[in-house]
């Protein structure tokens, strides 16, 4: 009894609350400059998600009680608190920080640039919230430094003796985004950092002229040994896979959610305004089965578009051609709502997917990344997968976006210009949206009569245990709708009966009579999932060598080999042997084959301006 008493005391204290709501509004400036100051987050002292942003005029409007205390904050700037006291109108000058030089610059621009944040007008559920995005951006910010940008370290493969390690397991990975970001590099005039060069990412960027698949299962093997042209006492082994092409009219339907990154460091012309762009040309292939959310996030983050039929393309377009940017970053809610959003309007059997996009600066605020990670898979076993997109430079996080891709079955890449988000977004369409088998897994069993040592050219962070292999809990990458996955290995030949001796103490290894006979090169087994299934399915191929020419090898191997010795070149990688950009270019152009997207043509101009840098 005395819980309902206090039941109806606290709502009756609630109802009372909203009954004395009154309108405030008012115009921030800058007690510096007398300018309006944009972005600024003015909220309740006792309740911050009751709040607005000021807009391009440093205006405001918030409903509050009579007797709520406001506080003004944005970056660069001082807090403010103000007493409403029945006071309708309350307009506030704000100090600019002085004591960092770093916080000054941020007080300037808040002075002088045009800078919105969503306001959040919510309804009962948070899932269910609606944002009016106001404003224009007239502005361009100066160039940014490119030592924030943070990228993991990749060491090498090495070499491995085939008869102490025979087996080599990896993780497919038709991720691209390091192809596009050392173009960027390359075209603004200088050498990407050695650790954002992943040469596997390079040469998945192309595809290669692999059989279609037949049968049961979604993907096809092909498989080519010829000699490699870095090291011509040496072999390579290239291995190609190529993903079942789905019509458009077969393509399930989609549940997708955007998750827009609309902090101040996303305002600039290759950042957001690249975004919408990008993002205009993906609502463009959807039709009335699929359907389309947008949550923002800056300091704050909310849904700007409920769940909305593809079909109502207008209504899409016009939320996008609203979002500005402005405040700081803090993705952890915006990820949050994002996975709430996609729960609520999940599509059995359907393609369930966030995308985010943003220039990876992805603070997640009191969360740590590892509790990010967590949700990120927890939300994948449960069939909501998440994709990435990379914009601009200068603090952008590639080793971030990357670990949010692999981590929620999803690809990223890097949108560098326009063409670019066409080739992920439309050309790519169905492999960029759609999965067809999940947790690829590829193990080698390298033969030691015919193959002394071996190496993996890239996939350093997709290597895995050899048990793993057999580990259907293992996750490992995703294969899209027409997608196809390359993989290189260079190859020690084996040469005399000394280099397969097993120098250990204690055991020994014999080549059995199996390994002698014929050219069996290497077994290949694969592993792979259908996108619902939890129980793997094992396919196996023989290879065999038939030497031959390289010069009379197909242009995929010949291709593939070029971008792998172009990648070996910009890492300055010990393996590169003799190679010269020059013997790259000439590979190259020799294997362009038809190249009606002129994707390879372009690799051949950017080959020629390394030369020069």
């Amino acid at each position: 009894m005395k819980n309902i008493h206090l039941i109806m005391i606290i709502a009756a204290m609630l109802l009372a609350g909203n009954l004395n709501a009154i309108k405030v509004s008012g115009i921030v400036t800058s007690k510096a400059t007398g300018n309006p100051v944009q972005g600024v987050n003015v909220s309740m002292k006792s309740n911050v998600m009751n709040y607005a942003v000021t807009d391009q005029k440093g205006r405001y409007n918030i409903n509050v009680p009579g007797t709520a205390i406001l506080v003004f904050r944005t970056s660069g700037m001082q807090p403010h608190e103000e007493k409403v006291s029945g006071r309708n109108i309350i307009n506030v000058s704000l100090m600019p920080v002085i004591t960092k030089e770093k916080q000054v610059e941020e007080a300037e621009l808040d002075d002088h640039l045009a800078f919105t944040e969503p306001t959040i007008s919510r309804n009962k559920k948070l899932s269910a919230a609606q944002t009016t995005v106001t404003g224009a951006a007239n502005y361009r910010m100066p160039s940014e430094p490119y030592n924030r940008e943070g990228y993991a370290t990749v060491i090498e493969n090495d070499f491995n003796k085939s008869i102490k390690d025979p087996l080599s397991t990896f993780s497919i990975d038709v991720d691209a985004a390091s192809y596009s970001n050392m173009r960027r590099f390359l075209n603004n005039g200088r050498k990407p950092p050695v650790d954002a060069v992943r040469i596997e990412e390079m040469i998945n960027y192309f595809s290669y002229d692999y059989p279609e698949p037949e049968g049961k299962d979604p993907f096809a093997i092909y498989q080519e040994v010829n000699t490699c042209p870095w090291n011509k006492e040496n072999m390579l082994l290239h291995i190609g896979l190529q993903g079942k092409k789905l019509d458009m009219e077969d393509l399930p339907p989609s549940n997708i959610v955007f998750l827009l990154d609309v902090s101040g460091s996303m305002n600039t012309p290759n950042k957001l305004p690249l975004l919408k762009k990008a993002f205009k040309l993906l609502v463009k292939q959807l039709d009335e089965d699929d359907r389309v959310a947008i949550v923002v996030y800056a300091g704050s983050s909310g849904l700007v578009l409920p769940s909305t039929s593809g079909d109502q393309k207008e209504k899409i377009l016009q939320s996008l051609n609203n979002l500005r940017a402005g405040g700081s970053t803090a993705g952890a809610a915006g990820l949050k709502l994002a996975y709430e959003v996609a729960a609520d309007n999940f599509i059995r059997r359907g393609n369930n997917r966030i995308i985010l996009a943003t220039d990876g600066d992805f603070n997640v605020g009191v969360s740590s990344d590892a509790e990010m990670e967590r949700l990120i898979m927890k939300k994948r076993d449960k069939g909501i997968f998440i994709s990435v997109l990379g914009f601009g430079m200068g603090n952008y996080q590639d080793s971030k976006m990357e670990i949010i891709a692999d981590k929620g079955n999803g690809n990223y890449s890097y949108i560098d210009n326009i063409l670019e988000a066409k080739k992920v977004l439309v050309n790519e369409f169905g492999g960029t949206l759609f999965t067809i088998a999940k947790d690829v897994k590829i193990q080698i069993e390298f033969n030691p009569a015919v193959v002394e040592s071996y190496r993996l050219i890239g996939y350093e962070n997709r290597l895995l245990n050899d048990e793993d292999f057999e580990d259907d809990k293992k996750d490992a990458g995703e294969l899209g709708a027409g997608h196809t996955v390359t993989a290189l290995y260079e190859i020690v030949p084996a040469g005399n009966a000394s280099s397969q001796i097993n120098t250990l103490k204690y055991q020994t290894a014999q080549i059995n009579a199996l390994a002698k006979e014929g050219s069996e090169v290497a077994t290949v087994k694969f592993r792979y999932k259908k996108p619902d299934g939890a129980k793997s399915i094992l396919m196996e191929e023989v290879i065999a060598y038939h030497k031959k020419r390289f010069d009379r090898s197909s242009d995929n191997f010949r291709f593939s080999a070029a971008v792998a010795g172009f990648g070996m070149l910009l890492r300055d990688s010990k393996y590169k042997g003799e190679l010269t950009t020059t013997d790259v270019i000439q590979i190259a152009q020799s294997a362009k084959g038809q190249d009606k997207e002129g994707y390879r043509s372009e690799l051949i101009r950017l080959m020629k301006l390394s030369e020069l840098l």
